[in-house]
């Protein structure tokens, strides 16, 4: 008789489906929450009562594809940059939206190192983007949306 171990289930079943849904979800969440794919490229406001500013910078916007950046209106102290800060791709013909990285004036691999191990920048990419998914989930209950966002004439 041959001794196998015991049977674990994995703890994240199909890790790389629940990405693509959570991109999903990010996708939907952003589309209702601020509808950027109706908006034209600039810096946008969302002003919420005694909330803190959401600053929305539609940076590009191509046909299937848009850059965006969504932050508050509050300065990190070590770094001088607008804190939380997410850089944005959505992809309108997928319908998905990924956080590209959640580090203001970084990018990933500044962040991970040069050759991060793919296990590294997967679970990166999956906390970056559950902050994004809880994080839109909160500014749509604090009052956030496409109607309150007002389009800034001035660089802000």
């Amino acid at each position: 008789m041959i001794a196998t171990p015991p049977h674990r289930p994995n703890l994240l079943p199909g890790r790389f489906e629940f990405l693509m849904g959570l991109y999903a979800e990010n996708y939907h969440r952003l589309a209702r929450l601020f509808a950027p794919q109706d908006l034209s490229p600039g810096h946008y406001v969302s002003n919420v009562d005694d909330h803190l500013d959401v600053h929305l910078h539609l940076q590009e916007v191509h046909p299937y594809t848009m850059e965006l950046e969504l932050t508050y209106d509050f300065v990190d102290a070590h770094t001088g940059q607008r804190s939380p800060s997410a850089q944005l791709r959505m992809y309108t013909d997928a319908h998905v939206a990924e956080a590209l990285h959640c580090h203001p004036g970084r990018h990933l691999w500044q962040v991970l190192g040069p050759f991060p191990a793919a296990n590294t920048v997967f679970q990166h990419r999956l906390r970056m983007n559950s902050f994004l998914s809880r994080w839109l989930e909160y500014l749509g209950e604090q009052g956030h949306s496409a109607g309150t966002l007002e389009r800034q004439t001035t660089d802000a």
